[in-house]
């Protein structure tokens, strides 16, 4: 989004005072080379203030906070406080991957039945559909563990930018406008987001103070004001009795939440995937993300072929769909060695031949025994509705230190509800269970639950340090999105810039796969000659990344166009 802080003399109180000469750039670029730490985010904003925290001296953890947190006041629709994610940290000292898994759960009230026979479109505005927020707790744990500064300070960016404000660009007035039906439904969503009525203006100022406030008490009372306090009181009582303005008929169903499920919820520190790739070596998120898994198996496919092009690349992904959709969730025993074993790749490479296989495709058994060709093992699981929002950065530090972190509301504006008060909306994340009924599928919704995810954020290794860092939004196209620029990298020896501007197309399992209109009009009809079908999506993914150049430099990029263009700084730019 194209946005910039009206007042950016301090951008951050008491974390850093940059003069003027440190102040940055007042417009954003897609790409930005240099030493000292680099950042990639979509927003300029958030950009800046990862920037400030690393100038002063602040790691790569201190910086991604900073950054997700003002993204909660500039990208408001795709992130925030109420909302979730996960992250992947590279720690330089100990040459070694982490992740931090911070997806919302189900309240310990809901079952596998509690979604069924409900209208998606209802049950994503309402109250039903909001998991129990871990985003802050995400924040917490990765500054306890890996950070420098207290959450406080990491937050004050945040502040300064909901408090002073940020100029209107189109993609936020038009996100706003496509949800102005459902957000003037909820009396404090209508009040923040419809001011007079309307979408806020293209160059109008957006503040945001009640956020800012509820940032400064977070940031002061600590996370146990959201987990058990009062915050996480208030966030209770809104998801079970929304604020629905008077007269609206829209069916808004109460949802499960109560404040012991807030106090229960932990962020959980769990064991990355891994996968070698040619000479390297791809570290992504285990369940209850299906990102890491799925990237990690397709890459694996890619590897067992003799040849890897465009038709390749797509086959590869449908058949990692498959298995996603059988094996992959928030349950015990899911299959994640063999699925990323090579004797399993290879036996569904075998599947791959020159025409497009037909729609869905079988899960394949990643049970051990491998031979070339076997029978597929049943049917395949239908593919969930995803939203395509969310939002994804990547920082590295002066140490080496890297993270690549996916947060998310889930929907477009979430489930449309802002904590009255408050300043927050509220995700509908428990929508990405599947709905059912579906006997044995892994993503059915339950107690404590995390709903499967897409997210993959991803680090790339070689010889034991990083080479490259990479993530996108886009619901289930995070996916494709990600493996298609690690294909447009690694296969077709594009640049980082241009893998990231390449034109995309996604097949998850589907008779069509969707792709925009540059991809189609490129390589249609060759793919087509091979029997691929297509279906227009203008707009896959919003990528950022990261690229190490040798001797402290960093290539930091983000998208040139898509949803309005990202922002890539470093702290000394430099040929």
């Amino acid at each position: 989004m194209r946005r910039m802080v009206v007042t950016v003399a301090t951008v951050l109180i008491s974390l850093v005072s940059a003069p003027p000469a440190l102040a940055g750039p007042e417009t954003k670029t897609p790409v930005a080379e240099g030493y000292g730490g680099a950042v990639a985010t979509v927003d300029l904003d958030a950009s800046k203030a990862a920037i400030a925290v690393l100038r002063k001296g602040g790691n790569a953890v201190d910086a991604a906070v900073a950054a997700g947190a003002v993204l909660g006041v500039t990208e408001p629709y795709s992130a925030g406080l109420a909302g979730g994610g996960f992250m992947v940290y590279y720690d330089a000292d100990r040459q070694k991957v982490y992740t931090i898994d911070g997806r919302e759960t189900a309240p310990r009230a809901m079952n596998e039945t509690s979604l069924q026979g409900i209208p998606f479109d209802e049950a994503v505005t309402s109250g039903l559909s909001a998991g129990v927020p871990g985003t802050v707790a995400t924040w917490d744990t990765a500054l306890r563990r890996f950070g420098t500064i207290s959450l406080r300070k990491a937050l004050q960016p945040a502040i300064e930018v909901a408090s002073k404000g940020f100029v209107v660009d189109q993609t936020f007035h038009d996100q706003t406008a496509q949800n102005a039906d459902r957000f003037k439904d909820f009396t404090s969503t209508a009040k923040l987001y419809l001011p007079g009525g309307q979408p806020p203006a293209v160059g109008s100022v957006f503040r945001n103070p009640e956020l800012a406030a509820t940032y400064r008490e977070l940031g002061r009372r600590g996370p146990a004001w959201l987990y058990g306090g009062q915050l996480g009181k208030e966030i209770v009582a809104t998801v079970k009795q929304p604020p629905v303005t008077q007269g609206s008929t829209r069916n808004v169903r109460p949802g499960l939440m109560e404040l012991p499920d807030l106090a229960a919820y932990r962020a959980l520190l769990r064991e990355p995937t891994h996968v070698g790739y040619k000479d390297m070596e791809v570290y992504g998120m285990a369940p209850p993300s299906s990102g890491g898994s799925t990237v990690g198996e397709a890459l694996n496919i890619l590897q067992a072929l003799p040849r890897v092009g465009l038709h390749e690349y797509l086959e590869a992904s449908r058949l990692a769909f498959a298995d996603r959709g059988k094996y992959v969730g928030d349950v015990p025993g899911v299959p994640l060695r063999e699925l990323l074993s090579d004797g399993f790749a290879k036996e569904r490479a075998c599947l791959i031949g020159d025409r497009a296989m037909p729609s869905p495709a079988a899960p394949g058994s990643p049970d051990g025994s491998y031979e070339p060709c076997p029978s597929p093992a049943g049917a395949s699981t239908p593919i969930a509705d995803e939203g395509p929002e969310t939002t994804h950065l990547v920082v590295a530090d002066r140490w080496g230190d890297v993270v690549a972190y996916n947060l998310t509301i889930e929907s477009t504006g979430g489930n449309g509800i802002v904590v009255p008060g408050r300043g927050v909306l509220l995700n509908n994340e428990l929508t990405d269970f599947t709905f059912g009924p579906a006997p044995g599928d892994p993503n059915l919704p339950g107690p404590g639950k995390r709903p499967r995810s897409s997210m993959a954020p991803t680090l790339v290794l070689k010889g034991g340090e990083p080479v490259l860092a990479v993530g996108s939004p886009g619901g289930s196209t995070i996916i494709t999105t990600v493996l298609q620029i690690l294909v447009n990298r690694y296969e077709f020896g594009m640049t980082l810039p241009e893998a990231l501007a390449a034109p995309r197309a996604t097949q998850r399992n589907t008779a069509q796969t969707q792709a925009e209109q540059a991809f189609i009009d490129k390589y249609g009809a060759e793919l087509q000659a091979r029997g691929h079908g297509f279906a227009l999506n203008p707009e896959i993914g919003a990528a950022t990344g990261l690229e190490f150049l040798g001797r402290g430099k960093v290539q930091a990029v983000a998208e040139p166009t898509r949803r309005g263009g990202g922002s890539a700084l470093v702290v000394r730019p430099g040929g």
